[in-house]
């Protein structure tokens, strides 16, 4: 298995990016799939981290914010939980989960004690978000501003099996996942294969017998990137990408 090899139905994402891999090229769908990549890919591979942008904060905002948020016309019991400081003083003992009034809250089986209320119409959250949320207040409650605002930061690379296997940075964190998950890279694509993935990923398309004959037979260092140039040009990644 090789994640940068095989062609995934990423959504949300236009611009390509690419993936050399000892002369052989790789898309991916953009530059902010890139880095969720790397992070996503970076923190499995280590010890389990619970991340509040990751992990808490998408469930804030879909089932608590409605309630405890910025619009103060319809908070309820003026408690904001998207504001770090009045989170911390009324619901949440950094490093005690057991102490904080948040976890009892989403984990009640009383209708009426259970958050998010009933009346906001919003589902419980599952088992599954509830031991988040107890982890990630076990490991201290870290906070974090919101990701949009985080300057971007080159992680450092984490240590693999093979190191001579990775082209560059990306490949350090497809391989530290792989070889956490006990599996090995897949061969390489051949370049027929790897033409046909990024026509049906960007155009929706299988290539010409020329294109095909074109990107086989050309062996310039730029060859995948005046492919993938071509593609992006032509009017069907239009159309495929609206």
């Amino acid at each position: 298995m090789d994640a940068m090899k095989n062609e995934e139905n990423w959504t949300g994402a236009i611009y390509p990016l690419v993936s050399h891999q000892r002369g052989t090229f790789f898309p991916l769908r953009g530059a902010v799939l890139t880095w969720s990549v790397i992070f996503a890919l970076g923190a499995s591979a280590q010890a389990p981290q619970v991340d509040f942008n990751r992990d808490i904060r998408p469930v804030l905002a879909e089932r608590c914010f409605q309630c405890h948020g910025p619009d103060a016309n319809q908070r309820k019991a003026e408690l904001r939980l998207d504001v770090e400081a009045d989170a911390k003083k009324k619901v949440i003992v950094a490093g005690k989960p057991d102490e904080s009034a948040i976890i009892a809250r989403i984990s009640s089986t009383d209708p009426d004690e259970r958050m998010p209320h009933v009346e906001s119409r919003k589902p419980p959250l599952t088992p599954a978000q509830i031991e988040l949320f107890r982890a990630w207040i076990a490991q201290g409650a870290k906070w974090s501003q919101h990701w949009a605002f985080v300057p971007v930061a080159a992680p450092a690379l984490p240590a693999v099996s093979s190191p001579g296997w990775p082209a560059n940075g990306i490949d350090h964190f497809v391989l530290a996942r792989l070889d956490a998950e006990g599996l090995r890279p897949s061969p390489e694509a051949d370049r027929a294969t790897l033409l046909r993935r990024a026509s049906f990923d960007l155009i929706g398309l299988p290539p010409t017998l020329a294109e095909l004959d074109a990107f086989v037979t050309d062996t310039s260092p730029d060859a995948y990137e005046s492919a993938i140039d071509g593609l992006m040009a032509s009017p069907h990644y239009g159309e495929r990408m609206a």
